[in-house]
Formats: C-alpha cells, sequence, structure tokens
C-alpha cells in the first residue's frame, strides 16, 4: 500500500518563521506579521482573523514580493530531495498549511503532489478574503482526508511532519508523525521529534516504515 506524507508550512518546512512573515518582509513590516503569529499562537485570535489583518497588511503586495519572499526563505534542506524519493517509492507528498494559497501551492513545482493553503484572492488584491476560505485545525484532518481519497490510501497509510498546536488535531488522526522543531507540547504526542535544518534527516526516521 502507498503511503501519504502530510506536510506542514510554517516552522516545518520553513525555519522558525511563516509565510506571512516572509512576505511581509518584502514590505517592511515583519514586525507587524511577527506580533500576529504570536497572538494566533498564543489563541489570542482565531485563522480568520489573522487572515484578515495580515490581507490588510498587503495592500500593496505583487507578485514580485511573493516571488521574493518565496525565493528568500529560510527553507529546510533537501526538500525536493525527499518529495523526488517519495515519487520514486511510489508515494505520496502533500502540504497542508493555514499560510496563503498563493505561497503554499508553489511548491507544487518542488515535486508536492498537492498543495493547500488558505484561500485567498489573486495578487495584487481586487476583492476581500473570504474568511470561509480560510483554514484550521480541523480542516487540515478534513483536507487530509480528502487527499487519502483521491490517492486511494487511508489515515493508516499517512505520515504527518508538522511543529506547532495547528498540527495536534492531524497528529491524533494519523499513526505515525514526525514533530519537526516543535516544543514539547507537540513532540510529546508525535512518534518520531527532529530538531535540524535537513528534511532528509527527519524523512530518515520514517523512510522505511511499512
Amino acid at each position: 500500500m502507498a503511503r501519504l506524507h502530510l506536510f506542514d508550512l510554517d516552522g516545518t518546512l520553513l525555519h522558525g518563521t511563516s509565510a506571512p512573515v516572509q512576505i511581509s518582509r518584502q514590505l517592511g513590516l515583519e514586525a507587524e506579521t511577527v506580533a500576529l503569529d504570536q497572538a494566533i499562537g498564543a489563541g489570542l485570535i482565531g485563522p480568520p482573523e489573522y487572515a484578515q489583518q495580515v490581507y490588510a497588511l498587503w495592500a500593496s503586495l505583487t507578485e514580485a514580493h511573493v516571488v521574493a519572499a518565496f525565493e528568500g526563505a529560510p527553507w529546510l534542506a533537501r526538500i525536493r530531495e525527499v518529495w523526488a524519493e517519495i515519487r520514486e517509492q511510489g508515494d505520496y507528498c502533500a502540504v497542508v498549511s493555514l499560510s496563503p494559497s498563493f505561497f503554499v501551492e508553489r511548491l507544487t513545482s518542488w515535486g508536492a503532489h498537492a498543495a493547500y493553503g488558505s484561500r485567498f484572492p489573486a495578487v495584487p488584491f481586487t476583492e476581500p478574503v473570504d474568511p470561509a476560505g480560510v483554514l484550521s485545525a480541523a480542516a487540515k484532518v478534513l483536507i487530509a482526508d480528502r487527499l487519502c481519497e483521491q490517492f486511494r490510501v487511508t489515515r493508516a497509510d499517512c505520515i504527518a511532519y508538522g511543529d506547532s498546536s495547528s498540527d495536534k488535531d492531524l497528529f491524533a488522526a494519523v499513526p505515525i508523525s514526525v514533530a519537526v522543531n516543535a516544543d514539547h507540547h507537540l513532540s510529546d504526542i508525535s512518534t518520531h521529534s527532529y530538531k535540524g535544518m535537513d528534511l532528509w534527516e527527519a524523512y530518515e526516521l520514517v523512510r522505511h516504515v511499512r
């Protein structure tokens, strides 16, 4: 049976940061977005409020800003190599993130079979963000189930990689999980834990599990 590897983005594939922070850095608004990351991490605001506030910060955002943010972000090493091997093994890999879809979906060009993020309008913005399209921790599980159906696997065939409380629901739903540069709140409930800057090393923990 094939396996489905489910990757979080912020703090997992991106080391110590989030896609919104990297995007905001291009506009000189990094500090404002770090504060929003801290607020959502502390449970002071929810994903819809977060999305609406970063949307307001990005009024002047252009495609060039997004490209620069993506290309200059602190990615873990060997992401593409891991996804290439997953494909070669006949398995599947997907990214499921609360970050904006226009950033997350770029990872399909690196080899992800699918990439899901909170639904934002196209850049530059000419319409508002729809709160109904903003993902949550629970939505990650629903998307994982949809991907299972698409790839004809079950939850029992899934491996999740994440770093924060937004990954707890998914970790609870699948049998194997890898906490990547996570604090003890997530590493305590994961099957494996990894700290470092190389995704291949995290992948090695589950590479031969069948």
